[in-house]
């Protein structure tokens, strides 16, 4: 046979049969991954507030990404635009997945110029505004683990990560490899900063909410089982 041909099946075999023999390997081999920790648990949920078009909007069941945009929406513009950009333009495809923002009555109008603002022609049918009274506001924050309070005029640049089950979460050690090799303090990470486009684009789009859609993809299946890990993530963060 031509040595030009016996070359060329060769090649050919070996990028056939590699990647074969690699997923191979891999079939019997648990994933093993960290879970995305377990800040806090027993968030409230929002059944009392109104969304937009009058639908029933919960928490619970969803992979939620909560915000609060206060009584002047249009001045929170830009943690809006980089949150619909880095997150849910990248997520809103996927099962169960929404973001959440909580308003006071009475900025409906200023919604409507604020989507004009950040929808940018696509849909934003996994994205709810949702409307209630001021008490009811500051009843689901402080239901919340969060290192800063809501300003005065109900809004902050943080959003929080909220589980199927109410569990908001996040990181109990934040720190970066270098700071652990320095031996540097644990702190956690409760909430994302929106105008902090680093931590929105790194650490909640690139990481934290891929490992918890592959938690959710895991218990489908029926691998992961994560009460334990949840019980002691709760028990931490109480001591803390």
């Amino acid at each position: 046979m031509n040595k030009k041909l016996i070359k060329r099946y060769t090649t050919l075999g070996i990028l056939f049969f590699l990647p074969v023999i690699f997923l191979l390997m891999l079939f019997p081999a648990k994933h093993h991954y960290n879970p995305l920790d377990v800040v806090h648990g027993n968030v409230m949920d929002i059944n009392s507030f109104t969304s937009e078009d009058n639908q029933e909007v919960l928490l619970t069941e969803h992979i939620t990404i909560l915000g609060f945009l206060g009584t002047d929406p249009m001045s929170n513009a830009i943690a809006a635009s980089n949150l619909k950009e880095l997150v849910y333009d990248k997520f809103k495809g996927f099962k169960k997945f929404q973001v959440v923002i909580l308003l006071p009555n009475g900025t409906q109008d200023d919604i409507e110029a604020l989507k004009e603002e950040i929808k940018s022609y696509e849909d934003l049918k996994y994205w709810h505004f949702v409307f209630g009274e001021e008490s009811q506001i500051q009843a689901v924050y402080n239901s919340l683990k969060s290192r800063n309070s809501l300003k005065t005029d109900l809004s902050t640049h943080d959003v929080f990560i909220i589980d199927k089950d109410l569990n908001q979460r996040g990181r109990l050690d934040d720190r970066s490899d270098s700071e652990k090799e320095k031996g540097k303090e644990v702190y956690p990470l409760y909430a994302y900063d929106c105008i902090e486009v680093a931590e929105i684009k790194n650490k909640l789009s690139a990481d934290d909410l891929r490992v918890l859609f592959q938690e959710y993809r895991e218990r489908r299946k029926g691998n992961f089982d994560s009460s334990t890990r949840r019980a002691n993530d709760l028990k931490q963060t109480n001591e803390q």
